[in-house]
């Protein structure tokens, strides 16, 4: 007969290293896309994607591979308990971690108009102008504060003062983005705590039939 118990466990199990390759794919691609040369499509994303923990979230990955390859045994070995109470300690440390991340991306958006006034500041006139043209806008709080990059989105004075800030537009999108950062980095957590509970009960079921198989020698029956 089947053991439901851990199938549901390598289920969950996949799906966690499932989240590990998403995490890694999401670190490698803002890593390339904050190589690239900016275009009026990319943007306001890359520099938003600057904003990011790519470099923590790719050691967030590993740790999550290195956890995936501890549970190995415990699914071979059948009555193995060991190596489940440690593959939980790593799920726990996997949850935290990813916890931790998606708490700073969430800050971030508590403070994205503060960040974001840093990032326009630094940002070279070529490159402020792909922003203006991308949020069709002009200057950062306003046309003239401070003064907007003449382009096609703002080829003069009285066309740029008719048109909203960047900051604006900007803040919005550098929101709705990291909103579904973050979001997604809470799911992988609610993951990490199905994994947890699938583990705790297989090692639970481990432990009755351990209960049941020594009493089972002591009434002779093993002997059979």
């Amino acid at each position: 007969m089947k053991d439901k118990v851990l199938l549901t466990y390598a289920a969950m199990n996949i799906l966690f290293l499932v989240s590990g390759v998403l995490l890694l794919i999401f670190a490698l691609t803002t890593k390339s896309n904050i190589g690239s040369t900016p275009n009026l499509n990319t943007i306001a994303r890359n520099l938003v994607l600057g904003e990011t923990p790519g470099t923590a979230t790719i050691a967030n990955a590993g740790v999550v591979f290195f956890t995936f390859l501890i549970s190995i045994p415990a699914m071979v070995l059948p009555m193995t308990r060991g190596w489940l109470k440690i593959h939980g300690y790593m799920i726990v440390f996997c949850a935290g971690f990813t916890l931790v991340l998606g708490l700073i991306v969430w800050f971030e958006t508590l403070t994205s108009r503060a960040r974001l006034g840093n990032i326009w500041n630094a940002l070279s006139d070529s490159t402020q102008s792909l922003v203006q043209q991308e949020l069709h806008c002009c200057g950062y709080l306003n046309s003239t504060s401070p003064q907007f990059v003449t382009d096609a989105q703002c080829p003069t004075d009285l066309s740029a003062a008719s048109q909203v800030g960047c900051v604006g537009p900007f803040s919005t999108y550098a929101n709705n983005f990291l909103d579904l950062v973050f979001t997604g980095a809470f799911g992988i957590v609610g993951l990490d705590v199905a994994l947890l509970l699938a583990t705790t009960m297989l090692s639970k079921a481990r432990r009755e039939k351990e209960r049941y198989r020594v009493i089972d020698q002591k009434n002779g029956v093993g002997a059979i």
